[in-house]
């Protein structure tokens, strides 16, 4: 459904992510994990047709996004990392204008904002909101239009214990109705729960991709080990301890 085929994106002088070839399989969610700078947020705006690649090619729900962006785009539903919205609108004004943009219906904007828990804030301006309740906004205006593709970056961020649950919860919810998700996270307690695989990346480059298990067995971890070890062990960050 994602298909990265060496795509490499360089700024200036500046090589922001070598070469990588990643497949998202259709109904899978995949997170990409790795240190600030390491190429996570790229990867993601390449598939929602923000950054245009250097070499390499991106294929979205079938289609190429250099070549036929605006049907890739349809297929998706973006999460960028922060969200700027105009002042004074309501969260109810905020979807219908950008249903009207992506020139798609919707009928009952509260049904859309229940999924998130932000039912009862529908004719609230904005502004007035948490910073963890506009993250979840966002997740709504991604998920407009019922898209097949979920591109998320940092959806958890900023959310409070209880909105980060919520957020966990609807993650699983929506990979078990067979949605195709790319994640970026730091919370690898979210990428235990929520991801079927993970890709991991350090300066850029990809360094493993795999599921946890083959990923543990693969860097001869001990059985059951979970996403905290093998990131430790794929970035080289040692386990310290006060003595």
């Amino acid at each position: 459904m994602i298909v990265y085929h060496g795509f490499t994106k360089r700024y200036a002088d500046v090589l922001a992510v070598e070469p990588v070839s990643l497949t998202v399989e259709e109904g899978e969610t995949l997170a990409l994990v790795g240190p600030n700078g390491s190429g996570k947020t790229t990867l993601l705006k390449g598939a929602a047709g923000l950054v245009r690649a250097t070499a390499g090619e991106i294929g979205v729900a079938g289609h190429d996004i250099a070549r036929h962006g605006r049907e890739a785009r349809r297929a998706v539903g973006y999460m960028p990392q922060r969200l700027g919205f105009p002042e004074g609108a309501t969260l109810r004004e905020v979807l219908r204008l950008i249903a009207r943009l992506r020139d798609t219906d919707l009928p009952r904007p509260e049904l859309l904002l229940e999924r998130v828990g932000l039912d009862n804030v529908l004719d609230r301006q904005i502004e007035t909101l948490s910073g963890g309740m506009r993250q979840r906004l966002g997740l709504a205006i991604a998920l407009l239009g019922d898209p097949g593709v979920l591109l998320l970056d940092e959806p958890s961020a900023a959310l409070d214990p209880t909105g980060a649950l919520l957020m966990r919860d609807l993650l699983c919810e929506l990979g078990k109705e067979g949605k195709t998700i790319l994640i970026s996270s730091h919370d690898l307690m979210e990428v235990e729960a929520v991801a079927d695989r993970l890709a991991v990346l350090v300066a850029g480059r990809l360094v493993a991709a795999g599921d946890p298990a083959a990923l543990a067995s693969s860097l001869d971890l001990k059985h059951g080990a979970g996403v905290e070890e093998i990131y430790r062990r794929l970035t080289g960050l040692e386990l310290r301890v006060a003595a």
